[in-house]
């Protein structure tokens, strides 16, 4: 009782600023001629942007790296063996998923969901404050990136499978004056992924371990960063990539 008495006295009455728990800005883009035709100049970079650049080059490098000698048939164990599974899996998840003759988005489909997998599991990585690694899922402006990726692909994929005339045609059915209702549904798609995204990084994995960690060092802080940080990582990494999937297989119809 002692330990949650102290939780609920430093939430409510010596709760630190929720700026503690923001992105650190790293530095502003350089001014000059480009940037100030681009808009640019003096704008800040935050560590969620660095921390993305990091996972850019270590996932490119990673698949150079693995891809550079491949064999017709790899010794059990290899790392080419490993990826091939990893592929195979993500090909069935997306035929399971999207159904027969969807194969081509595995690669997209793949590669978010490794992004998101790695991004939710940042807070694992040791000296991560030294380093200025941020959970890049925490930062809304990442989660919206990713679902306006995905609304495009949604109805850039409708539109072609369907042709445009009966893709705006669904939007006033069953019924001419749904068709309010149906673009304001469209829209909510992408941002009810975003948000459920960058909730549950930001409140789970960052605000309340950082809570937990400020009244005690070892033992229960420990314990709920595996949950928060590697369960509830990966499992929201799952959920995006799932609902993404079904969004677009939906308006392929």
């Amino acid at each position: 009782m002692d330990f949650f008495s102290k939780l609920i006295d430093k939430m409510l009455f010596n709760s630190p600023n929720i700026e503690e728990f923001a992105p650190q800005v790293m530095f502003h883009i350089p001014e000059n001629g480009l940037t100030k035709a681009l808009q640019i100049a003096n704008a800040p970079v935050k560590s969620t942007v660095t921390t993305t650049w990091i996972l850019i080059v270590v996932l490119g490098l990673f698949s150079w790296w693995a891809t550079r000698d491949l064999k017709e048939e790899p010794e059990a164990g290899s790392v080419q063996n490993v990826i091939e599974a990893l592929v195979d899996s993500m090909q069935g998840l997306v035929r399971n998923t999207m159904g027969p003759g969807m194969q081509k988005f595995t690669p997209y489909i793949g590669t978010l969901m490794i992004y998101l997998t790695i991004s939710n599991l940042i807070g694992l990585v040791p000296g991560r404050d030294i380093l200025h690694l941020y959970t890049p899922t925490a930062d809304l402006n990442t989660t919206f990136a990713l679902a306006a990726i995905t609304f495009f692909c949604i109805h850039y994929f409708g539109i072609k499978s369907k042709g445009i005339g009966t893709y705006f045609k669904d939007y006033f059915e069953p019924m001419p004056f749904m068709f309010p209702l149906n673009v304001i549904g469209n829209l909510a798609d992408p941002m009810s992924l975003a948000f459920r995204l960058f909730g549950n990084m930001l409140g789970g994995g960052v605000v309340i371990m950082g809570l937990l960690y400020s009244v005690v060092a070892l033992g229960i802080p420990g314990i709920a960063d595996l949950y928060f940080t590697v369960f509830a990582g990966v499992l929201q990494a799952f959920i995006f990539t799932m609902l993404t999937m079904t969004y677009i297989s939906m308006e392929m119809e």
